[in-house]
């Protein structure tokens, strides 16, 4: 009877072994990627100074960036307002930002974007600051976004930004009293760039020279050259050109501590 009891034992235990991996097998296969998530920032704001022309988050700047990260990253948004927020360089023959304009899950979900409050930074492996002049007014002083960002950051997450997205983070601070840009290599939309499109005047600070009193090591181009900088888990991008290499550079920084 001992005997009957035992090899019944083993029985249960084996199928129950069966079972459970035939579980874990049944995941599904982008269960990992569902998992990852990067967060995207962007602007609220709608105007650019007291010119009355508009502005907003600048399509390209967002749509090249996320076309190279959607596949191995959920993206979600938010902005410093939340809800939806002002698009500027509507651009629908550009065959990327048509594609995620037409993405009704993406599309539906920037224009719903998250208020700061709604964001729990340990959801997330990378944050990236999409540019668009409107980010020269709301991203800099946006207290709640930058713990975010250090919060992200100091969990060995990666920090990204392109073409005016770099100023929100001229007042990242790390735990350590330090600012994040302070001693690493960063560029942005440059001074030069800034008088070519007559603005340097409308802008609340120049961008290059504030990032440079931060203590970073400003890199540059010529005007509208693609330039990606990267050092210690932060990727910058010069202007809207250099978009999709700021999310190819931060996929490569993703690969380094997520593999």
């Amino acid at each position: 009877m001992k005997k009957i009891i035992s090899f019944g034992s083993i029985a249960i235990i084996l199928i129950i072994t069966i079972l459970n991996s035939f579980t874990v097998n049944a995941q599904p296969k982008n269960s990992k990627k569902m998992e990852k998530k990067i967060l995207f920032v962007v602007t609220s704001h709608d105007k650019k100074g007291n010119t009355g022309e508009s502005t907003g988050y600048y399509l390209g700047e967002v749509t090249h960036a996320w076309e190279v990260l959607k596949d191995k990253y959920t993206i979600d948004f938010v902005s410093p307002k939340g809800g939806k927020p002002p698009v500027d360089g509507l651009d629908l023959s550009d065959p990327v930002n048509k594609l995620f304009w037409e993405d009704k899950t993406y599309h539906d979900k920037i224009d719903h974007s998250l208020k700061p409050s709604e964001v729990n930074p340990k959801d997330y492996v990378a944050i990236y600051y999409a540019g668009g002049h409107g980010a020269m007014w709301d991203f800099a002083d946006n207290v709640e976004i930058s713990k975010i960002a250090t919060a992200i950051y100091e969990n060995n997450g990666v920090v990204g930004a392109v073409c005016h997205g770099p100023a929100g983070l001229v007042n990242i601070k790390l735990s350590n009293g330090k600012y994040l840009v302070d001693g690493k290599k960063v560029n942005a939309f440059t001074n030069e760039e800034e008088a070519a499109v007559k603005l340097e005047k409308v802008v609340p600070f120049a961008l290059e020279t504030k990032l440079m009193e931060r203590g970073a090591q400003f890199e540059k181009s010529g005007l509208w050259q693609k330039h990606v900088t990267v050092d210690e888990r932060l990727v910058t991008g010069q202007n809207p050109q250099s978009a999709k290499g700021v999310g190819e550079a931060m996929l490569t920084e993703l690969k380094k501590v997520n593999p």
